[in-house]
């Protein structure tokens, strides 16, 4: 199991491995696009050889591209919703190109649809993303906080999705969220509440569909219902809950990507995951 935080791939995406060995990570996630919105930057032949290039030179084990914050599957507005299926798409190939093991993203908001519509947008728009794809990338769907009217933000939404007719067959895969599960109403404080947790998942989407953890601790209760991440130790889950998250993660040897608040202390959120992996 490997450790690493998002990076910047400001500039160049060949930029982003250097970045991740600079701050201490063993892995890393990245934007290969703006998260806001905008034209994409064109990766040719030669950038994706030194991106790959920089992957063993600053000995990043995987990357992982998280989809923009724009995608939204259960929109009635058909701009918005073909343009999610196009761009979710184009980041699987993008992806490919570069070498990169998973793309997450959230699949959206049924505020307009409602719920029943929502996600049968979301199955058929996944379907469209998915079918005659070939590329090596493979798609997650990463849990939500539950803040709003959110699609998957509980495992039985999820597995709505995953095991749908239209989807069952492409396999999708998770990525588990801690901040976003437990403003979701799934505990993590503890260790018997991290066992259940996992044990809860394990029964209604299977581990073996969990393919990544984001891990972040909470700057809200439990239930909260908002997405608010802070640095590991400093929020509701806390220093218990985490030994118990790296414990579980290493033995189903899962990556831990931290989204903490981007300043200074999010290198120090890493040695503090490094230190419960390597405790003697």
């Amino acid at each position: 199991m490997k450790i690493g935080a998002h990076v910047s791939a400001a500039g160049s995406l060949a930029l982003a491995p250097e970045r991740a060995q600079a701050i201490g990570c063993e892995c890393f996630q990245f934007f290969s696009r703006s998260p806001q919105g905008g034209r994409a930057s064109v990766i040719t032949p030669e950038m994706a050889q030194e991106f790959k290039l920089n992957m063993k030179l600053h000995q990043q084990s995987n990357c992982y591209i998280h989809g923009p914050y724009y995608i939204n599957f259960a929109s009635l507005n058909n701009r918005i919703y073909y343009g999610s299926i196009n761009v979710i798409r184009e980041e699987l190939a993008r992806g490919s190109s570069l070498g990169v093991k998973y793309l997450m993203f959230h699949p959206g908001s049924y505020k307009e649809s409602g719920p029943d519509k929502g996600l049968e947008l979301v199955c058929d728009g996944l379907e469209k993303v998915l079918e005659g794809y070939k590329g090596k990338t493979e798609l997650l769907i990463e849990m939500s906080a539950g803040a709003g009217k959110v699609v998957g933000d509980t495992y039985e939404e999820i597995d709505k999705i995953i095991n749908s007719k239209k989807l069952k067959k492409y396999k999708l895969g998770i990525c588990f969220d801690t901040a976003h599960a437990y403003a979701s109403g799934y505990d993590l404080a503890s260790k018997k509440a991290v066992e259940k947790t996992f044990a809860d998942f394990d029964k209604i989407l299977g581990l073996k569909n969990l393919k990544l953890i984001h891990a972040n601790d909470s700057k809200v209760e439990l239930n909260a219902k908002r997405d608010r991440h802070e640095h590991i130790g400093q929020g509701h889950i806390g220093t218990i809950g985490f030994q118990a998250i790296v414990d579980f993660a290493t033995q189903q040897n899962i990556d831990l990507i931290l989204e903490t608040p981007a300043d200074d202390t999010r290198q120090q959120d890493l040695k503090i995951l490094k230190k419960m992996r390597d405790k003697k």
